[in-house]
């Protein structure tokens, strides 16, 4: 048993000495010192300063090679180097928009590798590691960056009218800045706010039930994020309540006469309607009953109609008969056979006859017919 013993005593004291060892590595091993806070939040435009001081150990006698990186929300992405310290010389890596406003603010040699950021942005946000690496030694820290918009100067109003035992409802409202916006009332001359008064910080709504002469007075909004805050002010006034009766029956009256005035519209439009169509029934009947024109003769008579009413018209011949002139057209009865016409030298037709019985008839060219 006594061997035994002694063996397991022996283990544990060599335990004890790794243990020993291994606790006095770690404390002289390297060790990234800066001890502000991890998320700092800052706003657009400004310039934020972000701590990484270091301490190597003795035994830490390597290269020292200090990196900053934009770390990946994204795990399965690589980190993005932006700015390193290695063998004396500073190099920028990246978006050179980012990389040109990071600089480091002491000496990285003597164990101060924090940085300046200038100009930050919104798309600047992000967790940035500081890694410091000299052989053996190597240590880390990261720091969460936040931009923000700090609120623009807000507007103040009453919704409600501010009459007297009515309530009383105080706005404020911020149109730019970043959430979480808080908004906080508080009277800046009068008095205090009413006690009965209840103010809602993320809507800024301060409402006063019942409105009294005693709550007259200048009242101020703070609208306000983490970096920043602005205001504005509203005097706050009581007026004596209107006649609510009087607005009421104006308001009948008004309606009624526009009704009235909507129907005499109505009624105008209709009676332009049955004038209009009666007129154009009007027109088409006079249309119907209109007798037609009648045709209009020929300028040159080419049949042997024509003949005889120019015939008609200038003289008679023997052997012509002619009935009513008025209603009819002229009849034509030769006793003879019809005269025949031969060319003499002048150009002119000469009529002859078959026979011999009848008289020989001239033709004249002005008249269109033989005389």
């Amino acid at each position: 048993m006594e061997p035994v013993f002694t063996s397991m005593r022996l283990k544990v004291a060599v335990l004890f000495l790794l243990t020993i060892q291994l606790k006095k590595d770690v404390t002289e091993a390297m060790e990234v010192t800066s001890s502000g806070p991890q998320t700092i939040k800052k706003a657009q435009g400004e310039t934020v300063n972000l701590g990484c001081t270091y301490t190597p150990a003795i035994q830490d006698t390597g290269e020292l090679d200090i990196e900053w990186s934009n770390v990946s929300p994204d795990m399965t992405q690589k980190d993005q180097l932006i700015l390193s310290h290695t063998g004396g010389l500073m190099q920028h890596y990246g978006d050179y928009g980012v990389s040109k406003r990071l600089k480091f603010i002491g000496d990285p040699k003597q164990g101060d590798a924090s940085i300046s950021f200038s100009d930050v942005k919104l798309s600047d946000t992000g967790t940035y590691q500081c890694k410091v690496k000299k052989a053996p030694g190597v240590d880390m820290r990261k720091v969460t960056l936040v931009v923000m918009v700090p609120p623009s100067v807000p507007k103040c109003w009453v919704e409600s009218g501010e009459e007297k035992g009515g309530p009383v409802s105080l706005r404020c409202k911020s149109y730019q800045g970043s959430k979480p916006l808080s908004y906080t009332w508080r009277r800046e001359s009068g008095g205090a706010i009413p006690s009965t008064a209840t103010q809602d910080p993320q809507t800024g709504e301060l409402l006063i039930k019942n409105h009294t002469d005693s709550n007259i007075g200048s009242y101020v909004c703070e609208a306000q994020n983490a970096v920043g805050r602005g205001q504005c002010k509203y005097a706050l006034n009581a007026y004596n309540p209107t006649n609510k009766t009087g607005v009421i029956i104006g308001a009948v009256i008004g309606a009624l006469l526009l009704l009235l005035l909507l129907f005499l519209l109505i009624w105008l439009l209709i009676c332009c309607c049955h004038k209009r169509r009666y007129q154009k029934e009007v027109a088409n009947e006079i249309r119907e009953d209109a007798q037609a024109p009648e045709s209009r003769p020929n300028s040159r008579p080419t049949s042997r109609t024509s003949s005889l009413r120019s015939v008609l018209a200038y003289r008679t011949h023997p052997g012509v008969h002619y009935s009513s002139v008025r209603k009819n057209l002229p009849s034509v009865r030769e006793s003879g056979p019809s005269p025949i016409y031969s060319s003499e030298s002048n150009g002119k037709s000469q009529p002859s006859t078959a026979g011999g019985s009848r008289p020989s008839l001239k033709y004249d060219h002005q008249f269109g017919f033989a005389v």
